[in-house]
């Protein structure tokens, strides 16, 4: 192996390795499992939180190939209509063109371009991760199967009454000019104003004021509303009155939806906008007026001099001319919910059109009753919550987008309006032609549909239907989801209500639902922000000119490029280090917790660098101490009974942390296995283990004892390769290929390999009880010597302060040990009647370790350390004492952790004790004359 370890080199030739092989494939097996890749949209890059997804599949992918499960990652990407659509505009508008400027295929034709450009640098991202994605299924939501698929899917759904096109209030981007669906709304509070509006009762018999927020939607009002119960107002109910700036007349009337707290009581209700108008206008069956077009400018419902006004143009000018005429009482400051299109940022218009939507109610129940029985299972369970508030209060969901990018909703319309749904034109032509008799001349819907409606069927269309193919036999339903909690909505529930629909059963029986990934300060990465940070710069580096650049091209604000590039100068001097796929993927495992919001830090991605470092070290030192050893590449010949106790203990180690790694990935606590992995491989393994077979292993006299360790060396470090790889698949293969054939394992991968059992490293009590006390002792000296400041390099003597039989023994058979661990010079037990000299303490158990201090220190430094040691045992009694205390505590929590408090609370009293009895000792052996 290289002196140093260069993950660069050696990532990108074991990824090329493994695809030209055919590893990412299903093999036959007995039992399939199946991920699908929450397909990333192709409007540009994957960021760190596609990166942390990734990661977590791969891994899970990674362990299930190793069980010998046919594992089957399905990759694909989204077109993602709205966002996709925006790009390519965006494109067009720096070349001073804009969409309309070209026919509708050109523009297609552009978007196609820029697919194919996204798409392969999403595909480079995912191998430069390890992603272990079968290439060879690759999808797209706009393929010719998958576009069959939404057509079947829409054709079926229409048939059976759960399609239908109608004339409703929607959300409107005046920007995008398209429908919206509630949850392409973000909703924020702003300063906005309160408008004071004097309509005029009819007979010259005084007015009436209006409160509102929206003074430009005036000339759409058909009516005032007050409350029924409003003793102000009751008698006006049935009057009518004269719309300002308007040539109508319309009503009062009473609706219990208005508060008469807000404003004085009376509201203008203006239903073609305002979705709770709406409501007020179909009970009251009052006229829809529309004011304005598509880019919200005052349409010809307005008067003559208003028209061709933009929306807040418009307001002002409404406003002054109320003031001139008297119409307008007061105005005063108002915050209120502003709705705003996540893609566009623009304000939101409720808008009447023409839409097609699912009625979504039928939908709904099956799938809530897939969580309800357990079918289907949320991980962590409290996201159940959001998913059944959504789904109870579920409504119609309109699914067409007036966009040109996307799937063309299939549906025909005559010269008369009759619309014809149909797989495609031809069938179209034929219903038109059993309808009239004759040919007659149709044009397809413009609209395309919503990018969530082909992402609905995403299980099960990538795996081949509408056809009954082998794959959707072997994985479907797929096994886990892994996502976002942001994405419920959009795109979990519409999965699981599309999968019973089409398939019959839901399309995964678990979904792991991670945080959002922010930056260290807790900030969400945004472009305008400046802090996003691209995976791959932090796997192979970038300098600060590039990274600068990266920051502030393409900024949709320019102004913020100078403080973008000043705060990127400060943060990161010198540009970002390389680290290497496993040291991000580790540390994305790491911080997979249960936690809404996972904040990322390039400290931890060095410091798992550092791990890389410290595994692949601690690899050349097991091949180094084992060359020769195995002959004909077999793995040298071991007798169990010739085990040491620390080869014992290190077996039973790797078994109880092969179980944890086990278990923490059975309920998807990624950050437990790479804990327990991480505290395995750094301190047992590396920091104890090796150092303790080292002089064994340079000694000749014990051939048996050595062929043990170096046994133990290999068939150790190749389980642990194996155990580490979902997480670190490249450095555990590079390892492994050297490791394997000493250890007798056979393969031509690691990630072909077996996963390793835990039973193959059974529980060894009496080697763990006996390590534990050694490793105890050498940590009590090595304390000692690090609150005495005494050179590791210092021979120190050590005594035995009341030693029990087993404390005894131990001492005898680990004698040697001790010295070459703890850098003793020598160690005995003190008599019973042996007075104890001066001497620094630390306690293991009962047991006193007593470091002689002569000509090392004085007394009075060796009672201010008793002094701090006795305050922080202290502290850790009161914090045990007070959970035990604590009723909640001990009713609810496991039984094994009530017992642990319990065992930690008499350690720290009997280490409280040992202390107090040794600073008595110190004391009055001070007080002694010279």
């Amino acid at each position: 192996m290289e002196k140093v370890y260069s993950p660069a080199e050696i990532e990108r030739r074991l990824y090329q390795r493994w695809e030209a092989a055919g590893y990412f494939a299903p093999r036959p097996a007995q039992r399939g499992y199946c991920i699908v890749i929450p397909p990333p949209n192709v409007t540009g890059t994957l960021h760190m939180g596609h990166a942390f997804q990734d990661t977590i599949m791969d891994a899970l992918i990674r362990q299930h190939r190793m069980r010998g499960d046919a594992t089957l990652w399905q990759a694909g990407t989204d077109h993602a209509g709205i966002a996709t659509q925006m790009v390519v505009e965006r494109q067009l508008n720096a070349e001073g063109l804009q969409r309309t400027d070209l026919s509708r295929e050109d523009f297609i034709a552009r978007v196609w371009a820029w697919k194919e450009q996204s798409s392969g640098t999403i595909a480079r991202q995912m191998r430069r991760l390890g992603a272990s994605v079968d290439w060879s299924r690759e999808r797209f939501t706009m393929d010719h199967g998958l576009s069959r698929a939404v057509i079947e899917a829409f054709v079926r759904l229409h048939e059976e009454g759960l399609i239908y096109r109608g004339k409703r209030l929607v959300n409107w981007d005046p920007v995008l000019r398209t429908a919206l669906s509630d949850l392409e709304v973000l909703s924020e509070q702003e300063d906005g104003q309160l408008w004071y509006l004097r309509y005029p009762l009819l007979g010259g018999a005084g007015h009436v004021v209006v409160a509102t927020t929206r003074p430009e939607t005036l000339l759409g009002d058909a009516a005032v509303a007050v409350n029924p119960d409003d003793e102000r107002y009751r008698h006006l109910i049935g009057r009518r009155l004269q719309l300002p700036l308007a040539e109508r007349e319309i009503p009062i009337i009473a609706d219990a939806y208005v508060d008469p707290a807000f404003g004085t009581g009376c509201v203008k209700i203006t239903p073609a906008h305002d979705f709770n108008d709406y409501a007020v206008g179909l009970r009251h069956h009052l006229p829809l007026i529309n004011v304005f077009t598509p880019d919200a400018r005052l349409n010809d419902n307005a008067p003559a001099a208003l028209r061709g006004l933009d929306r807040f143009e418009a307001r002002q000018r409404i406003v002054a001319e109320l003031q001139a005429a008297g119409l307008l009482e007061r105005i005063e400051p108002h915050k209120l919910m502003t709705p705003r299109g996540d893609r566009s940022g623009a304000v939101i218009e409720p808008y009447l059109t023409d839409q097609w939507y699912v009625r979504s109610a039928p939908l709904a129940e099956p799938a809530i009753a897939a969580v309800e029985s357990g079918r289907v299972r949320f991980w962590p369970a409290n996201w159940d919550k959001t998913y059944y508030q959504w789904m109870h209060n579920i409504q119609d969901w309109c699914i067409s987008r007036q966009l040109w990018w996307g799937h063309r909703i299939p549906a025909w319309y005559d010269e008369q309006g009759e619309i014809y749904v149909a797989r495609d034109a031809a069938a179209a032509a034929l219903m038109a032609r059993a309808r009239h008799g004759r040919e007659v001349p149709l044009r397809q819907d413009e609209d395309v549909l919503d990018t969530w409606f082909s992402s609905a069927l995403w299980p099960f269309s990538t795996l081949g239907w509408p056809e009954r193919t082998d794959s959707l036999q072997c994985f479907y339903p797929t096994n886990v989801l892994v996502t976002g909690f942001d994405i419920i909505f959009f795109w979990v529930a519409r999965m699981l209500m599309f999968g019973l629909k089409f398939m019959g059963e839901v399309p995964f029986a678990e979904i792991y639902v991670h945080g959002l990934v922010l930056d260290a300060e807790g900030q969400k990465m945004s472009k305008s922000k400046g802090n996003v940070i691209d995976p791959l710069d932090v796997i192979d580096g970038i300098g600060l000119e590039a990274l600068i650049a990266k920051r502030t091209s393409g900024l949709m604000q320019p102004h913020l490029a100078a403080g973008i590039e000043k705060a990127t100068r400060k943060q990161y001097p010198r540009g970002i280090d390389a680290h290497g796929t496993d040291a991000l993927r580790f540390t994305f495992a790491a911080l997979a917790t249960q936690s809404r919001e996972i904040r990322f830090d390039l400290g931890r991605v060095a410091g798992y660098r550092n791990f890389c470092n410290k595994l692949w070290n601690a690899a050349r030192f097991v091949l180094q101490s084992t060359e020769g050893a195995a002959a004909g590449g077999s793995a040298p010949a071991c007798d169990p009974a010739q085990l040491s106790a620390p080869d014992r203990w290190i077996r039973s180690r790797l078994g109880a942390t092969i179980a944890t790694v086990d278990a923490a990935l059975r309920d998807y606590r990624f950050d437990f296995a790479a804990n327990a992995l991480y505290e395995f491989t750094w301190y047992e393994f590396c920091d104890w283990y090796l150092e303790i077979v080292k002089p064994g292993l340079q000694r000749a006299h014990d051939p048996a004892a050595q062929r043990a360790a170096r046994a133990t060396l290999l068939a150790v470090l190749e389980t642990l390769l194996r155990a580490l790889h979902p997480l670190m698949p490249f450095i555990t293969e590079e390892i492994w290929q050297r490791v394997a054939p000493l250890a007798g394992a056979a393969g031509d991968s690691i990630m072909l390999a077996p996963w390793p059992r835990a039973a193959d490293f059974p529980p060894d009590t009496e080697a763990e009880e006996e390590l534990r006390w050694v490793m105890q002792v050498v940590l009590g000296i090595r304390q000692i010597r690090g609150e005495m400041d005494i050179s590791p390099a210092r021979r120190l003597p050590l005594l035995l302060q009341h030693a029990g039989a087993q404390d005894l023994q131990r001492l005898q058979r680990h004698q040697a040990l001790l010295r070459h661990l703890a850098g003793l010079e020598d160690a005995r037990a003190l008599e019973r009647t042996e007075p104890a000299p001066i001497a620094a303490a630390a306690m293991v158990g009962e047991l006193t370790l007593l470091v002689p201090m002569a000509g090392l220190i004085e007394p009075a430094g060796e009672l201010l350390r008793l002094d701090r040691r006795l305050q922080k045992i202290e502290q850790e009694l009161q914090k045990a004492r007070g959970k035990l205390a604590n009723d909640d505590f001990v009713r609810h929590a496991p039984s094994a952790v009530v017992e642990q408090e319990r065992q930690r609370l008499g350690e720290f009293e009997r280490t409280r004790a040992g202390l107090m009895r040794h600073r008595d000792q110190v004391r009055a052996l001070a007080q002694k004359p010279a």
